[in-house]
């Protein structure tokens, strides 16, 4: 017998040949994002889809979609909208080489709008460069959703001391100094939960098919060995709307035909072993030509290489290839000797734009570890126009919708023409409750399930239907969504802003046994109000329990009423309160600073 199976399909839009639209990953958006907490749960393969962080002050109490949930455009603009949260399994996090001891910090949804500039290219790329945020700000977002921050980790050494902040010309390297904090897929978060990479985000790369290989029994990542086949995935789009590969390219710039290699830093570390760099060991700390050329010439002396500031420690512990001398009067000239520029750009051919862009690609050297620049140094190639909005301004065509604003599409998988048996799938939320009709006709439907549950760590659910083609020359199938369990839709709460003495606190985090410089804003509509901004405070503290954290020094604006306090940060690690007292009365933020 003859049969025939009619679908009902719903179809997504047109395809759009703009990469800027059509880059970002956005395969697993209808699933949950879930972590593992510790090593044995990667093992066993325990996932979960709420968590909280060891003292369960942050919590992601209920479930929420992994990355990309909508991408709009408009002429000029492209708006991402992101949970900020990775599709594949995030974690787990550790604080100690021994793995024992769990990272504070955990990721948690963003609910994040990025509005990213439709430009291509840059003509004429400005000569005066735009330093990048630092610490708690996205220099970019991957492809699948996930901010990238700098090479730095938000800590700076000045007079004599590191502090956080960027006050300093020495910045600390964020993969160097924080590498034990991140995860499988070398990527971890802040305080207040911002999942974000510094450097050679492992898991999507393999996601995406580069170059990466995944031990199914570890759950850990690595550089595959031998020679890639094909060219680097694009892996995200920067502030200055470039788009960032990572570390394979082609092996001549402009020649797509060239072969597949991966691209040379242009970095060397400081330790007289490359000809013509000093040797900082020997001769002290001093900043580097590209430093002083793009922080406007102002020096500055580091400390004394040492066991407390090794080398490495800090970016300014690399040299420029271009300004070495490689051999008598010449120097290490870049498309030769190296590839990417001081920013980590290149001007070539990529799949996506075979006329030719600047591009920016993820640094590593020849074994397959991350090395600086990273994703980028400490300074824009372009001018970043790209940022976080709350509100989109404009008229916008839709592009894509994902999580709960998919539509489902209903296929099938096989027929066992023996039995009957039809194996029907369809794209579908996780969360999601199905009601699942056959029909032979279109007149009369059959139902299958009136509440079958999408299948758990899927974006597509699978159901037989037994005998469903017995004595059916033909046969219809469709799928309603009925009921969505509840998730994190990413609205944030207001809370009145009379319930914190504190409006805000900067830095939000800093390392133990380092001194931090706050920024401390008082909250004007706290009942009772502040003093007037010209009585200073007789005190400022960080309270953790018993633990508490005096500050040496303060002082308070007499214009803006801000008050600046030097805090040097304990051994003991954790969430404290802030604190800042005027006589009797102290005026707080709960759980306002982390000490890591």
């Amino acid at each position: 017998m003859k049969t025939t199976i009619f679908l009902l399909l719903a179809v997504s839009g047109a395809a759009n040949a703009d990469p800027q639209l059509t880059s970002w990953f956005t395969d697993l958006s209808s699933k949950y994002a879930r972590v593992y907490l510790t090593d044995a749960e990667a093992v066993s393969g325990t996932t979960h889809t709420t968590w909280s962080n060891p003292s369960g002050n942050l919590s992601q109490a209920l479930p929420a979609y992994a990355g990309i949930q909508g991408i709009s455009y408009s002429t000029n603009w492209i708006y991402i909208k992101t949970t900020n949260l990775g599709g594949y399994t995030m974690g787990p996090w550790y604080d100690n080489a021994a793995r024992t001891a769990r990272f504070v910090n955990i990721p948690k949804n963003q609910n994040i709008t990025w509005r990213l500039p439709r430009t291509a290219t840059l003509a004429a790329p400005p000569a005066v460069k735009t330093v990048t945020s630092g610490m708690e700000a996205a220099v970019g977002f991957l492809v699948d959703g996930v901010a990238m921050f700098d090479c730095t980790d938000g800590f700076s050494y000045a007079n004599g001391t590191e502090t956080g902040g960027n006050a300093g010309q020495w910045h600390r390297d964020a993969y160097v100094n924080e590498g034990i904090t991140l995860d499988y897929g070398n990527t971890h978060q802040q305080n207040t939960g911002v999942y974000h990479n510094h450097a050679n985000p492992l898991a999507l790369r393999y996601l995406l098919g580069d170059h990466v290989t995944f031990n199914e029994a570890t759950k850990k990542y690595a550089e595959a060995s031998g020679t890639p086949a094909f060219h680097s995935p694009l892996m995200g789009w920067m502030r200055d709307g470039l788009p960032i590969y990572g570390p394979y390219g082609y092996s001549s710039a402009l020649n797509a035909d060239s072969g597949i290699r991966r691209m040379v830093n242009g970095f060397v570390k400081r330790d007289g072993t490359t000809s013509g760099v000093d040797n900082l060991t020997t001769a002290g700390r001093t900043l580097p030509a590209w430093s002083l050329r793009n922080n406007g010439n102002v020096s500055a002396s580091g400390p004394a290489v040492s066991t407390t500031y090794p080398l490495g420690r800090y970016i300014e512990d690399s040299a420029y290839l271009g300004d070495l001398v490689k051999t008598g009067v010449t120097k290490y000239q870049l498309g030769t000797d190296f590839d990417l520029n001081e920013y980590n750009v290149r001007y070539c051919v990529t799949p996506e734009f075979p006329g030719g862009t600047y591009a920016y690609f993820m640094a590593q050297d020849a074994g397959g570890v991350p090395v600086f620049p990273y994703h980028c140094n400490r300074y824009f190639f372009g001018t970043p126009t790209a940022t976080t909005i709350t509100t989109v301004a404009e008229t916008v065509s839709d592009f894509f919708k994902g999580g709960p604003a998919i539509t489902e599409a209903v296929a099938v998988d096989s027929v066992n023409t023996a039995s009957g048996d039809v194996a029907i799938r369809w794209s579908s939320v996780e969360g999601g409750t199905y009601r699942v009709e056959a029909s032979d006709e279109f007149t009369e439907w059959d139902v299958l399930d009136t509440a079958k549950a999408a299948d758990a760590g899927a974006v597509f659910t699978n159901r037989t239907e037994l005998q469903g083609m017995t004595g059916n020359p033909k046969r219809f199938y469709r799928v309603q969504r009925t009921a969505l369990a509840t998730y994190d839709d990413g609205v944030t709460v207001v809370v009145n802003p009379g319930t914190q003495g504190i409006s805000s606190v900067a830095p939000v985090s800093g390392n133990r046994n380092t001194t931090v410089v706050l920024t401390i804003t008082l909250n004007s509509a706290f009942n009772p109000a502040p003093p007037p901004n010209t009585v200073q405070p007789t005190s400022v503290a960080l309270t953790n329990g018993g633990t508490v954290l005096n500050a040496t020094s303060y002082s308070r604006n007499t214009s803006t009423g801000v008050v600046t306090a030097t805090v040097p940060l304990g051994n003991v690690a954790g969430t404290y309160s802030v604190g800042v007292t005027f006589g009797p009365n102290t005026w707080t933020l709960t759980n306002g600073f982390t000490v890591n």
